[in-house]
C-alpha cells in the first residue's frame, strides 16, 4: 500500500490570520487590518504605528500581551489535538493494512475470538468519527479567513497558486492567442509606439517615470544587453500594446492584432509583475486595465480596477505619509507616490460611472493631496529617436474633474435614495459651477487633441449631473434644454472624432457606453420636453438664483444662437432637424465603434429599436410644416384686396373714405379730421370722439386736406412732400393754433 494521503491539516494552501478586530484607523478607513502587534501592517507602512489601537476597549493598549498569551495557549492546545489526531490516523493505516488478514482469520477462529475482533471494529469506528471530530473542531477554529494581499503568501516559490493567475482567472473574458514569436519588434516599430503612448495616454495617466521606460527601451535594444527584470519585461510590452491598441481603427487591422501579441508577450511575467507587496503591482495592474478599457473582448475592466484599488489600499497610497515621515521622503518620492494613487483613483471613477456601479473606495477613506501641477516642454521625436521631458499638466486637470465627480456621484447615486437632498436644484448648480470653474482654468497650451477630450468629459459630467437620479428624481423645463444643448454638442464632436483619419487622445470602449447614453439622455428629454420650451426664449425658463445661491450653468453657444431666429415655427424646425441629426449621429458613432469593438454593434442595434419611433415621428412633423409654409403664400394672395394709392381721391363724402393706413405714418382719428374741416368752415365743433378699436377705419392725410381746401372753394396747393404727423399738436390744431 502507498504512503497515507496528505490532508489538508499537513500543508494548508495559505498562511492565514484571524484579527479579532481591526484597528481604529483600518476601520476608519474600511481596510483590513491584519491584527499584527503592536502595530498592524497598513499602520506600519503608512507611518502612523504609535497611530495604531484596538477599535474596542477589550484589546486597548496594555491589554494586547495578555491577549498574546492566551492566543499562544490555545495554539498549543490546538498543537496537540493536531497531533494526537496524526497519530490515531496513521494507527488506522496501519490496521487498513492488516485488514485483510483479520478477515481471512474470522471465518477460521472461534466465536470467542471473532466477538473481540467485532469489538476491536467497534474501537475502530469510534476513533474515526474522534478523528473527524477533531479536525472539524481545528477547522471551525479558524472561522472566515482573511488573506492579507500584502503579504508573500503568494510566492511562486510556495505554491503554484499564484495572486497573478487569480486575476487573470477572475478578469479575462476570452483567451488570448498565444504569442507567434519570441523576437522583439523592430526597433522603428517600438519607438513609434512607445512615441504615441507618451504624448496621448502618458500625460492623463503618468502612472511611471518616463525616464524608466525610455532607460528600458534603450537597454533592450543595444547590442551588449543587460539581464531586465520581469516587472519591466511586463511594462515594456504593456507599453507597446497600450501604443498599438489605441490606434487601431478595426478589429481586423494590424494594430489591434500586435496589440494582442504584445500582451501575450507581457502575461509570460505576470506572476512577478503582479506579486503583492510592491508598488510594481499597482503599476502593473493600472496598466493592464488600461489596455482592458481597449480590448472588452479579453478582459473585463471592472474586475481589473477593483483588484488596483485594492492593491493601492493595502500598500497604504490611500493615505499621505505622517508628517514625521513625509520629512524623510524626498518631495519626488512623494509626488510620485501621490500620481500613482490619483492614476488608480481616476481609473476606478471613470469605470465605475461608466457602468453605473458604485466605487471600489469612498472618498472619506482616502486623504491624499493633489499632485502638483508639472509644466514641461512638449516631447521631441525625430528620426526614430524619441527624448523628453514629456509633459503631465494634462493629468492634475483630469485628477481635479474626477474628485469633482466622485463628489456629486456619491451624493445623487450612491447614497440612501430614502434620504433626499435638502435643495437638489441648488446643489446640481453648484457642482455645475465648480466643474465650470474648472473648465475656465484649463490653460490653453494643452494640447489641442487633450483639450477636446476634456472638454467631451465637461459637457458629460453636465448631462450625468443633471439627469434624474434617485435623490433628484424631478428635472426642471431649463434643466431638460440644458441636456437637450449639452448632449446635441458632444454627440456631434463624438461623432467627429470616431470618423477622424486617425486616433488622439486616449478613446476606448467606454466613449462608445459614454456615446449611448448621451443618446439615451437626449431621447428621454426629446420625449418630455414641451414644444413651448423648444421656441421659447430661454430667458422664460431660466431659473434666476436668489442672491448668494449659485447660478445655473449656461446654454452652450449654438443653443443661443437658434433662440435669435425670430419664427417661432422654423425655430421648431430647426430643432427637429437638429434632433433627428444627433439621433442619427448616435447610430452612426456607434456603428463605426462597432467597426472595433463587437459589443457597440450590439449598442447601435440597441439604439436604433429605441429612436427608429421618435425619427420617423420628427420627419413627420418636418414635412407638416413645410408644406403648411408652402401653402401660406398662396392663401395670403387670395384674401389680399386691391389697394389705393395715396393721391387717388374718391368722390365719397370724407367720413366714408376707406384708404389701407400707412404704418410708417401716425394717423389721426377721423373724428379728430372732421371737427378740423368744420373749425375752417366756422360751424360749431362736435365732440371729439376716440376709439381704441383696433379695426378704426383710418383717412389718409392728404386725401383729408383736399377734401377742406375742396369745401373752401380754394385752389390744391402743391406738396412737393408728405406730410407726416409725427409731433403734432392736435389739441392746439383743433382750437385753431395748431402748427404742423
Amino acid at each position: 500500500m502507498g504512503r497515507p494521503r496528505s490532508s489538508f491539516s499537513d500543508k494548508p494552501l495559505l498562511k492565514v490570520s484571524r484579527p479579532v478586530s481591526a484597528c481604529s484607523r483600518c476601520r476608519a478607513a474600511k481596510v483590513k487590518c491584519d491584527g499584527k502587534l503592536p502595530a498592524c501592517t497598513s499602520c506600519e507602512k503608512a507611518g502612523r504605528e504609535n497611530e495604531c489601537s484596538a477599535a474596542s476597549d477589550q484589546f486597548t493598549r496594555g491589554k494586547e500581551r495578555s491577549y498574546v498569551a492566551a492566543l499562544e495557549s490555545r495554539i498549543e492546545t490546538l498543537n496537540r489535538r493536531l497531533e494526537y489526531a496524526k497519530q490515531r490516523k496513521a494507527s488506522v493505516a496501519l490496521h487498513d493494512q492488516d485488514a485483510a488478514p483479520v478477515a481471512a482469520s474470522i471465518a477460521q477462529a472461534p466465536r470467542k475470538d471473532s466477538l473481540a475482533v467485532i469489538r476491536d471494529a467497534v474501537h475502530r469506528k469510534a476513533a474515526r468519527k474522534r478523528e473527524n471530530s477533531d479536525v472539524n473542531a481545528l477547522i471551525s477554529d479558524f472561522g472566515y479567513l482573511s488573506v492579507n494581499a500584502t503579504t508573500r503568501d503568494f510566492e511562486p516559490a510556495v505554491t503554484n497558486m499564484t495572486f497573478a493567475r487569480l486575476v487573470l482567472a477572475a478578469a479575462t473574458n476570452d483567451p488570448l492567442p498565444e504569442p507567434s514569436t519570441t523576437l522583439l519588434p523592430p526597433q522603428k516599430v517600438a519607438h513609434e509606439l512607445v512615441q504615441f503612448y507618451l504624448s496621448n495616454i502618458y500625460p492623463l495617466y503618468p502612472i511611471f517615470s518616463d525616464t524608466t521606460l525610455l532607460t528600458l527601451v534603450d537597454d533592450l535594444y543595444t547590442e551588449a544587453r543587460r539581464p531586465v527584470r520581469s516587472t519591466d519585461q511586463w511594462l515594456f510590452w504593456m507599453v507597446l500594446a497600450l501604443g498599438s491598441s489605441a490606434q487601431s481603427r478595426d478589429m481586423k487591422d494590424d494594430y489591434y492584432k500586435h496589440g494582442v501579441e504584445y500582451v501575450g508577450r507581457a502575461l509570460a511575467h505576470a506572476d512577478r509583475a503582479l506579486q503583492p507587496g510592491y508598488v510594481t503591482q499597482i503599476r502593473s495592474l493600472a496598466l493592464l486595465t488600461q489596455y482592458s478599457m481597449l480590448d472588452p473582448a479579453h478582459f473585463d475592466s471592472w474586475h481589473l480596477k477593483g483588484f488596483t484599488s485594492r492593491a493601492a489600499i493595502d500598500l497604504g497610497y490611500h493615505q499621505d505619509p505622517s508628517p514625521m515621515n513625509a520629512v524623510a521622503m524626498d518631495n519626488a518620492a512623494l509626488e510620485a507616490r501621490r500620481r500613482t494613487f490619483y492614476c488608480v483613483f481616476a481609473l476606478d471613477r471613470a469605470i465605475s460611472m461608466v457602468h453605473a456601479r458604485p466605487f471600489s473606495f469612498y472618498d472619506d477613506a482616502m486623504s491624499v493631496e493633489l499632485p502638483l501641477v508639472v509644466r514641461s516642454p512638449p516631447p521631441v521625436f525625430s528620426g526614430g529617436a524619441i527624448s523628453g521631458p514629456f509633459s503631465i499638466e494634462a493629468s492634475s486637470y483630469l485628477f481635479k474633474l474626477r474628485e469633482l465627480q466622485s463628489y456629486w456621484y456619491q451624493n445623487l447615486f450612491q447614497a440612501d435614495p430614502s434620504d433626499p437632498l435638502p435643495d437638489a436644484i441648488l446643489f446640481i448648480w453648484q457642482v455645475c459651477l465648480e466643474m465650470r470653474k474648472w473648465s475656465e482654468a484649463l490653460p490653453k497650451s494643452l494640447p489641442a487633441d487633450i483639450l477636446e477630450m476634456l472638454d467631451l468629459e465637461l459637457r458629460y459630467s453636465y448631462v450625468y449631473c443633471i439627469a434624474p437620479s434617485p435623490r433628484t428624481p424631478n428635472l426642471t423645463d431649463y434643466g431638460r434644454l440644458l441636456i437637450y444643448e449639452h448632449a446635441i454638442s458632444y454627440i456631434e464632436r463624438m461623432h467627429d472624432v470616431a470618423h477622424a483619419e486617425k486616433n488622439a487622445a486616449f478613446y476606448t470602449y467606454h466613449d462608445a457606453l459614454r456615446v449611448y447614453f448621451m443618446g439615451s439622455q437626449f431621447l428621454a428629454v426629446l420625449r418630455d420636453i414641451p414644444e413651448a420650451t423648444l421656441t421659447a426664449n430661454p430667458m422664460h425658463v431660466y431659473p434666476y438664483p436668489a442672491p448668494g445661491n449659485p447660478p445655473p450653468p449656461p446654454l452652450p453657444e449654438h443653443g443661443k444662437r437658434m433662440d435669435a431666429i425670430p419664427e417661432p415655427g422654423k425655430r421648431l424646425d430647426d430643432h427637429f432637424q437638429r434632433s433627428v441629426q444627433a439621433l442619427q449621429k448616435v447610430t452612426a458613432t456607434l456603428g463605426k465603434y462597432g467597426e472595433r469593438w463587437e459589443d457597440a454593434s450590439s449598442l447601435k442595434a440597441s439604439f436604433e429599436t429605441l429612436s427608429s419611433e421618435m425619427v420617423e415621428n420628427m420627419r413627420s412633423r418636418i414635412q407638416q410644416n413645410e408644406q403648411r409654409r408652402q401653402q401660406q403664400p398662396q392663401q395670403q394672395e387670395q384674401s389680399r384686396q386691391p389697394q389705393i394709392t395715396q393721391h387717388q381721391w374718391i368722390p365719397q363724402q370724407p367720413q366714408q373714405l376707406q384708404y389701407p393706413p400707412r404704418p410708417q405714418h401716425q394717423q389721426i382719428p377721423q373724428q379728430a379730421m372732421q371737427n378740423a374741416m368744420y373749425h375752417q368752415q366756422g360751424a360749431p365743433l362736435q365732440q371729439l370722439q376716440y376709439s381704441p378699436h383696433p379695426q378704426q377705419q383710418q383717412i389718409p392725410q392728404q386725401a383729408m386736406q383736399n377734401a377742406m381746401y375742396r369745401q373752401q372753394g380754394t385752389p390744391l396747393p402743391q406738396r412737393p412732400q408728405e406730410v407726416s404727423w409725427v409731433d403734432v399738436d392736435v389739441a392746439g390744431m383743433i382750437r385753431g393754433g395748431g402748427q404742423i
